[in-house]
């Protein structure tokens, strides 16, 4: 077996199955109203499935990039089955999906030794999950036998820095805060000071979860980074955006206000397990070109899984 099955166990990809369960009934019911009927793919079927799509929360865009994709290969392969529809939109879906910037599979929570920490910013609006799925972060970092370090930078909401501490304390890191109402950008520089004297090989940052204006939230995430490169150059490296993937729609309009605000590099899109809306994923990764770098499937710690666009496509298709 590769490197990539080895990874990918069957324990995960049982987890996937379950988590993406309602999006694939949703997705799954749709498209197979889009065939029936037919024994072939033509008009009426790529009509239907552009519907299935929008109102799957995939986005009218996506969607009609889908289509034309799945038109050229009709006319390309002259004649395409209605059973044969799945594994083509399986192709054609994960060839659009972001990858990551260097093009390879992300292996399971390990960094690069390079005597400076790893840095990753955490955005997002308040009630996307974010601190949560800071916490499992944590949590799957330090199983992979990496040294973490939190930071506690929101420091707008009293229930952001508990919440905070009380994930520090279930994964086992220490977290690096001052009160509230505190510089979030001095207690960024507290944290990598601290991560750096203690050999840390990961730091996660979380900040504040408010769209007050694009022009506020820009001008405080750069002082926030600004500061943090004081102590390591690099930092951050990565600037993840978690979205709540039971949204739709509006994680999108998320999405566009701190792309705006900031140099997101990273997606993280949460709460897949309970909804039907998971097609959400596609379209953001597809509008944005940001890779999606995790997924939320559930409640444990280990149901944030590192995102791999085959492996999510093929389930939520149902394809072997």
């Amino acid at each position: 077996m590769g490197f990539f099955k080895k990874i990918f166990s069957k324990e995960k990809k049982e987890k996937l199955d379950t988590g993406l369960q309602k999006t694939k009934e949703g997705v799954w019911g749709k498209i197979a109203r889009a065939v029936a009927g037919k024994s072939k793919v033509d008009d009426d079927v790529l009509d239907n499935l552009e519907e299935a799509f929008i109102t799957s929360d995939v986005g009218v865009d996506t969607t009609l990039k889908i289509i034309d994709r799945i038109q050229d290969r009709v006319a390309r392969d002259k004649y395409v089955g209605a059973d044969e529809l799945n594994d083509l939109l399986c192709e054609e879906i994960t060839d659009m999906l972001a990858r990551p910037e260097n093009g390879e599979d992300l292996d399971d929570f390990e960094v690069k030794k390079t005597g400076e920490p790893y840095v990753i910013m955490v955005v997002g609006v308040n009630g996307v999950g974010k601190t949560t799925t800071i916490g499992k972060l944590a949590a799957q970092y330090k199983k992979a036998g990496n040294k973490v370090v939190l930071g506690a930078a929101d420091t707008f909401r009293a229930a952001a820095i508990e919440q905070l501490d009380i994930w520090g304390e279930r994964v086992g890191v220490p977290v690096i805060k001052q009160k509230m109402g505190s510089d979030p950008a001095a207690v960024a520089f507290d944290t990598l000071s601290s991560a750096k004297a203690q050999g840390a090989d990961v730091v996660i940052i979380d900040t504040a979860g408010r769209l007050h204006n694009k022009i506020g939230l820009m001008n405080e995430l750069t002082k926030i980074k600004n500061v943090m490169k004081r102590v390591v150059p690099d930092a951050p490296q990565e600037i993840l955006l978690v979205l709540d993937g039971s949204t739709g729609q509006n994680a999108f309009e998320q999405a566009r206000q701190f792309v705006a605000a900031t140099e997101v590099n990273a997606l993280a899109v949460t709460k897949l397990d309970g909804t039907a809306k998971g097609g959400v994923v596609i379209g953001i990764s597809d509008q944005f070109k940001i890779p999606v770098k995790y997924i939320g499937i559930g409640e444990g710690i280990d149901d944030l899984q590192i995102f791999r666009a085959d492996e999510f496509v093929r389930s939520l298709f149902q394809t072997k």
